[in-house]
Parts: structure tokens; sequence; C-alpha cells
């Protein structure tokens, strides 16, 4: 089984943009690799450069963020599973955004990194507290659905589904398949259509 994941507790770093897209997440050169590693390292790698050292992901006092604070539609673009995996590699533990392209969010899912949405107004104030204050504490509640940001609280919304597979630990569903392997198997020949002649 995966392990639960109930709260996130750390620091933040504040993105902003609508329609941030998986190819300026992680350019498609990257996407040659044979496997995920040193994606992290290469996050926004574009954007970083035109951005002479001001993306926050550049800057000093994220170095050691674990939220990602985004605005709307992030993620949208292309399916690739590069794009939650250079930020998870990068550090990323969670997200909170206006709203998530629907395969990326299926993609962050998978890879156990929550992402959660909260209203325009919200998520602003949040990217401008972590502007001014980049060590204010974060500490995202999954079971209540509720961010502290510092001493202030804020409601967070997940859908039921998403919620219930981080909190019991059964995000991740090839480990799911794995560990269940003689339960697939009984049932696998139980069925008639699957029986070789």
């Amino acid at each position: 089984m995966s392990s639960e994941v109930k709260t996130i507790s750390g620091t933040g770093i504040p993105l902003r943009g609508n329609d941030i897209d998986t190819d300026r997440i992680i350019p498609a050169r990257f996407l040659r690799c044979v496997t995920f590693d040193g994606l992290g390292e290469n996050v926004f790698t574009d954007d970083r450069a035109s951005s002479n050292g001001q993306h926050p992901f550049d800057q000093p006092q994220y170095q050691n963020a674990n939220l990602l604070v985004v605005n709307g539609n992030f993620g949208c673009g292309s399916s690739r599973e590069h794009a939650p995996q250079a930020i998870a590699r990068w550090g990323i533990q969670a997200i909170l955004g206006e709203s998530f392209a629907e395969i990326f969010f299926g993609n962050c899912v998978a890879l156990g990194i929550p992402c959660v949405t909260a209203s325009p107004d919200i998520v602003t104030q949040i990217q401008t507290t972590l502007e001014q204050n980049p060590d204010t504490p974060l500490h995202l509640d999954l079971e209540n659905l509720e961010l502290q940001v510092g001493e202030t609280k804020y409601p967070v919304q997940m859908n039921e589904g998403a919620k219930q597979s981080f909190i019991s630990g059964k995000w991740d569903s090839c480990a799911q398949l794995v560990n269940n392997t003689q339960d697939i198997q009984t049932t696998a020949a139980k069925l008639p259509y699957l029986a070789w002649s």
C-alpha cells in the first residue's frame, strides 16, 4: 500500500501566471530521458533562463520550499508525466492553485502530489504573503481541506475521490495492483472470457 498523505507542512513558492503549460514546466527536449532522474534541475528551465535569475525557482529564499502556489489552468497542454515528475524531483510535495488541467491533476495524484484549489482571491493573497515573507510556514490538512498560512487558515477544495485516495494511502494504482496480485489472479481465473483453450 502507498503511504497515507494527510498533512504536508513546509514553506511555499509563489508562481504567478495562468495557463502555464507542461512544455513550460519541462520542455520537450527533456522527454528523451530513459529515467526521470535529473528532471528536477531542469524544471521551468526556459522560463528561468529568460528571467535572468528572477524566476521563483531560482531565487534563494524559495530553494527549500515544498508547496507550490499557482494560478489558473496550471499544467495544461500535453499529457506528459514528466511535468509533475520534474516538479516533484525539484522538491515540491503539494500544489495549491485556482484550477488544474485534468490530465496534469491525474498525473500528480499518481505520483502522490496533492493538488488542491482555492478561489483566485485566496490564491493571490497567499502568493503575496509568500513574496513578502518567504519563510511563512504552511500546513496543508487534506482531511479537513484547510491550508494554514502563518496564523491564517484558508479553505481549499479537492474532489472526494482524490482526497480519499491520499488519506487512505491508495493513491498509487501501480502499488495497488502489485499488492493485490493474488486477488487479481483469483478473479481472472473465474472470468470465462480469459480462459484459454
